[in-house]
Protein backbone atom coordinates (compact mmCIF):
# COMPACT_ATOMS: atom_id res chain seq x y z
CA UNK A 1 0.00 0.00 0.00
CA UNK A 2 1.06 3.88 -0.50
CA UNK A 3 0.67 6.46 1.19
CA UNK A 4 0.73 9.54 -1.19
CA UNK A 5 0.98 13.33 0.42
CA UNK A 6 -0.47 15.91 -1.90
CA UNK A 7 0.44 19.47 -0.97
CA UNK A 8 -3.05 21.49 -2.63
CA UNK A 9 -3.23 25.43 -2.76
CA UNK A 10 -6.43 27.11 -2.80
CA UNK A 11 -8.24 25.19 0.04
CA UNK A 12 -9.67 27.57 1.75
CA UNK A 13 -12.92 25.30 3.97
CA UNK A 14 -14.06 22.49 5.08
CA UNK A 15 -15.98 22.32 1.78
CA UNK A 16 -13.11 22.77 -0.41
CA UNK A 17 -11.99 19.95 1.45
CA UNK A 18 -14.95 17.55 0.50
CA UNK A 19 -14.01 18.94 -2.99
CA UNK A 20 -10.53 17.46 -3.40
CA UNK A 21 -11.67 14.31 -1.61
CA UNK A 22 -14.40 13.67 -3.82
CA UNK A 23 -12.34 14.18 -7.06
CA UNK A 24 -9.65 11.78 -5.30
CA UNK A 25 -12.00 9.18 -5.02
CA UNK A 26 -14.10 9.30 -8.73
CA UNK A 27 -10.18 9.64 -10.26
CA UNK A 28 -8.32 7.00 -8.23
CA UNK A 29 -10.50 4.97 -6.08
CA UNK A 30 -8.58 5.22 -3.00
CA UNK A 31 -8.50 2.86 0.20
CA UNK A 32 -8.88 6.27 2.28
CA UNK A 33 -8.41 10.12 1.12
CA UNK A 34 -8.25 13.04 3.79
CA UNK A 35 -7.59 16.71 3.04
CA UNK A 36 -7.02 19.63 5.44
CA UNK A 37 -7.23 23.08 4.20
CA UNK A 38 -5.38 24.24 7.50
CA UNK A 39 -2.06 22.52 6.38
CA UNK A 40 -3.07 22.60 2.45
CA UNK A 41 -2.26 18.43 2.08
CA UNK A 42 -4.06 15.45 1.19
CA UNK A 43 -3.11 12.05 1.77
CA UNK A 44 -4.18 9.26 -0.13
CA UNK A 45 -3.87 5.59 0.90
CA UNK A 46 -4.21 3.32 -2.23
CA UNK A 47 -3.05 0.30 -3.53
CA UNK A 48 -2.02 1.26 -6.56
CA UNK A 49 0.30 3.67 -8.07
CA UNK A 50 -0.81 7.46 -8.56
CA UNK A 51 1.55 9.69 -10.65
CA UNK A 52 1.81 12.93 -9.94
CA UNK A 53 0.78 13.97 -13.72
CA UNK A 54 -2.41 11.95 -12.80
CA UNK A 55 -2.89 14.24 -9.81
CA UNK A 56 -2.11 17.17 -11.34
CA UNK A 57 -4.44 16.56 -14.42
CA UNK A 58 -7.28 15.53 -11.74
CA UNK A 59 -6.96 18.46 -9.28
CA UNK A 60 -5.45 21.60 -11.21
CA UNK A 61 -8.68 21.73 -13.27
CA UNK A 62 -11.23 22.27 -10.11
CA UNK A 63 -9.57 25.48 -9.33
CA UNK A 64 -6.89 24.08 -6.64
CA UNK A 65 -3.56 23.45 -7.69
CA UNK A 66 -1.23 20.35 -6.72
CA UNK A 67 1.90 21.98 -5.54
CA UNK A 68 3.93 18.89 -4.59
CA UNK A 69 3.75 14.91 -4.13
CA UNK A 70 5.45 12.78 -1.91
CA UNK A 71 5.05 8.82 -1.86
CA UNK A 72 5.96 6.57 0.68
CA UNK A 73 5.25 3.27 1.10
CA UNK A 74 2.69 2.40 3.74
CA UNK A 75 2.08 -0.15 6.06
CA UNK A 76 -0.79 -0.29 8.34
CA UNK A 77 -0.17 0.16 12.27
CA UNK A 78 -1.20 -2.71 14.46
CA UNK A 79 -3.76 -2.49 17.11
CA UNK A 80 -3.10 -3.63 21.02
CA UNK A 81 -3.83 -7.25 19.35
CA UNK A 82 -1.49 -7.50 17.14
CA UNK A 83 1.28 -6.93 19.86
CA UNK A 84 0.26 -10.62 20.86
CA UNK A 85 0.62 -12.18 18.18
CA UNK A 86 -2.89 -12.76 17.12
Amino acid sequence: MQKITVGIEGMACEMCEAHIKDVIRKQFDPQKVTASHKSSEAVILTEGDISEADLHRAIDPTGYTVTWVKTEPYEKKKGLLGLFGR
